[in-house]
């Protein structure tokens, strides 16, 4: 049986990756003390490693598929076939942002106050194209980790990896600009990518992933209606395309399915039943193939 070798992400984005993959209908068990979880899909070889990591093995073809942040493919100047985007992260479903930082008491207010100072990031290369993009002279030193506490201390500023901000403003730093903004993404091997049945099996991911990731927050509900009240009823619905609507056994009633967004629910379910909607049923997506 012929296999594909998949790297997925040890740390920060791994539960919701372990998610995700759950509700594409690919179920990874990892263990506490193994790199190599199971799947329930035999033509998978799973290791779990650092996303920092990922995209260097991914080109390499040590992995035929990977999942990392566009982040790290630009900090490694990694060659590799960027499948698709992937918007999720460690707390939501929306791109993590990399920002320049300073003290709340820092005379620094933007990138040009840097010339001659110092900097501490994990994204060396990053920070350094950005500040050659401003043309901006300053020192770049590696972070090995607390990138946060070195500001106003250690160094001057820090570029450093923020998803709600809040982490920032514990320590007392204000950001001063946006460095990059950044999603996952699932990249391939081009090699890997090349061979037309590992390709036709990264496809499939691919689809399997997005559809669990377009149904986040949405829902499906079903209902019946009689035919007359119909217009009533499509103008209440926000749908993406136009429901779905079948005659029933009954004379003079149809029923009606359509996805929505889960949020608009509660506002649309009393107009619903008030415009003559019955039997309604809402029931949970795990994908949704756009």
């Amino acid at each position: 049986m012929r296999k594909l070798k998949l790297g997925l992400p040890k740390g920060s984005l791994q539960q919701s990756t372990m998610e995700l993959f759950s509700k594409a209908g690919i179920n990874v068990s990892p263990s506490d003390r193994s790199y190599f979880p199971s799947s329930d899909d035999r033509e998978l070889d799973i290791m779990l490693v650092r996303s920092q990591e990922m995209p260097v093995y991914v080109e390499r073809g040590v992995f035929d598929l990977g999942i990392t942040g566009y982040d790290w493919i630009l900090e490694n100047n990694s060659s590799v076939k960027q499948v698709c985007e992937l918007v999720y992260g460690k707390t939501g479903y929306k791109p993590v942002r990399w920002v320049l930082a300073v003290p709340e008491g820092s005379k620094i207010k933007s990138a040009k106050d840097l010339r001659g100072k110092s900097i501490a990031t994990e994204v060396v290369n990053i920070t350094k194209n950005y500040l050659r993009g401003k043309k901006v002279k300053a020192d770049v030193e590696f972070s090995w980790g607390a990138t946060e506490a070195k500001a106003g201390y250690l160094v001057d500023a820090i570029v450093e990896l923020t998803e709600t901000g809040s982490s920032l403003k514990a320590n007392k730093l204000k950001v001063i600009d946006e460095v990059l903004a950044s999603t996952t993404r699932l990249i391939a091997c081009k090699k890997s990518y090349a061979d037309p049945w590992k390709r036709k099996k990264i496809e499939n991911i691919a689809i399997l992933l997005k559809g669990a990731l377009s149904a986040q927050g949405m829902v499906g509900i079903k209902m019946n209606i009689r035919e007359g009240n119909l217009n009533k009823i499509m103008n209440i619905l926000p749908a993406l395309k136009k429901p779905t609507v079948s005659r029933l056994t009954i004379k003079g009633w149809v029923a009606l399915e359509v996805i929505l967004n889960e949020e608009s629910l509660k506002r649309i379910i009393p107009e619903l039943k008030r415009a003559g909607a019955e039997g309604i049923i809402e029931y949970p997506l795990n994908k949704l193939i756009l």
